[in-house]
């Protein structure tokens, strides 16, 4: 997936009301842009760092652009635009590169289940059954750790999806999450137990009853971000990292 239009370049002031970022571009302009991020984007920013944002010219929107890949502290590159993650899901999944859910024969996205008024980000019809497929994007990570973490901050709609997920594998249908990890430098991906321990402990009991867990990674530029590669997951419980920026 490319970037269209092309990303600008400029330096983060700061983020403030969750949805909002104040960015000055190499040219000295300062403005307020969308910052498409529900979570915390704990270890994903920081005053100063590298961002790139799409400008949008649509008289119509409140603000003029919208964030697209930060800098993290780390030195990495995370794509904090979450709504991009479905799509490059999408993608991998049209083109086979998440491999272990080859071979469908429909494709659906957005679609009802569960006991709980869930919405699934997708439902694949192969010719044993349905497979319902969740997606969430990554961009957690450490000081000197190849290994991303899952949520950034306590995320009650998360554990509800792994509740809806472990009833389906119950009953026999095939139940998969799919974590897509949009920050570079990483080689697998595990539950934050220190800043949400009920979804590390959904997790694992959802795995316990069937449900599928993949990872995969991306590569990330700013002209492009496409998944390319499967990485591992770990869920076994780890001693905590201390909860610093930098």
């Amino acid at each position: 997936m490319r970037f269209s239009p092309e990303l600008e370049h400029g330096r983060l002031l700061v983020r403030y009301k969750r949805f909002l970022a104040d960015i000055e571009t190499d040219s000295g302009e300062k403005l307020t842009i969308h910052c498409p991020n529900t979570g915390s984007m704990f270890n994903c920013m920081a005053p100063g760092g590298r961002v790139w944002f799409s400008r949008s010219n649509d008289p119509k929107r409140k603000l003029p652009g919208t964030w697209e890949i930060a800098e993290t502290p780390q030195g990495r590159l995370a794509c904090v635009n979450t709504g991009r993650a479905n799509n490059l899901v999408e993608e991998a999944l049209r083109t086979g590169v998440i491999t272990e859910l080859n071979g469908f024969t429909a494709l659906k996205r957005e679609v009802a289940y569960g006991q709980e008024n869930s919405r699934v980000d997708f439902r694949l019809d192969y010719p044993s059954g349905p497979a319902f497929v969740e997606v969430k994007s990554v961009t957690l990570g450490f000081d000197g750790s190849p290994i991303a973490a899952f949520p950034d901050s306590v995320t009650q709609r998360g554990a509800r999806h792994l509740r809806e997920l472990a009833v389906l594998a119950r009953e026999g249908t095939r139940a998969v999450l799919v974590y897509c990890v949009n920050l570079t430098g990483i080689e697998a991906v595990r539950p934050a137990e220190e800043i949400d321990p009920l979804y590390a402990a959904a997790l694992r009991e959802a795995v316990s009853a069937g449900v599928e867990v993949l990872a995969y990674g991306v590569q990330l530029t700013p002209q492009e971000v496409r998944i390319d590669r499967r990485l591992e997951v770990h869920l076994a419980a780890i001693n905590p990292i201390p909860l610093r920026v930098g």
